[in-house]
């Protein structure tokens, strides 16, 4: 279950991307309005959101003192946004766009999938960059001094019998990965849930990564695969909007 900050933070996270009602809030986080409706009185008391007249919940002016990497990121949600739109058209699964924040992963935007059968997750959520698709498109392109720190500092922890928690056969893993520009999640983090993802470059290097991801169930790897073309394009077509550099 979510702690309260964990929650709190996924509400910044949420009219980050769109000013909504404290109803579209609980529905979007599966939480009882009453509970929302307290984290959204406390976030309001130090400025991280503010409420309209008509009750619409929106970013508050705290936020604007965040760092200048923060307001990047939020440059970079807004650009990927229809991408990742057209990606949840064409496909029907789900589509995430996610970035490194110290050894984890982050979710920082989602489309939901159409299908019943899906991967339920949340945006703010971690997850582990060595076991998913979008961590190690990361890692495969961040300076080996950078990947190095975030590979000894972290632990290759094993989350399904497909999980690489081998050092070296990891790095060799992220070469080929930078290589053809593309990564898989294997059932390396969820034992049913598999994905393909793809790095966003910007200016000076990778600054985070698209994916598709489906039950396997419901799409077989040859399918997973086949949405590859397509995804490294759409990844390629945000790095242009960033104004970022192809690796």
């Amino acid at each position: 279950m979510a702690t309260s900050l964990e929650k709190a933070l996924q509400i910044i996270t949420l009219v980050a991307q769109r000013p909504m009602s404290a109803s579209e809030i609980s529905r979007e986080l599966d939480t009882h309005r009453s509970t929302i409706s307290r984290l959204v009185r406390t976030l309001e008391e130090h400025r991280f959101v503010r409420r309209d007249r008509d009750g619409t919940v929106r970013l508050g002016s705290f936020l604007t003192t965040l760092p200048s990497h923060d307001l990047r990121r939020q440059e970079l949600i807004d650009a990927a946004r229809p991408h990742l739109e057209a990606l949840g058209e064409r496909f029907g699964h789900t589509v995430h766009l996610a970035g490194l924040e110290g050894n984890d992963i982050v979710y920082w935007d989602k489309v939901e999938s159409r299908q019943v059968l899906r991967m339920y997750s949340t945006i703010g959520a971690r997850a582990p960059a060595h076991a998913t698709g979008v961590g190690k498109a990361i890692l495969a392109l961040l300076p080996p001094a950078r990947r190095a720190r975030v590979l000894e500092t972290g632990e290759l922890t094993r989350h399904t019998e497909h999980t690489i928690v081998d050092r070296e056969q990891l790095e060799e893993h992220l070469a080929e990965i930078a290589h053809r520009g593309w990564a898989v999640d294997a059932l390396e983090h969820e034992p049913f849930i598999h994905c393909v993802a793809a790095p966003i470059c910007g200016a000076n290097g990778v600054v985070g990564a698209v994916s598709v991801t489906a039950p396997q169930v419901l799409v077989p790897r040859e399918e997973l695969l086949a949405m590859v073309p397509d995804l490294v394009g759409i990844a390629a077509q945000i790095t242009t909007d960033i104004g970022g550099n192809a690796p």
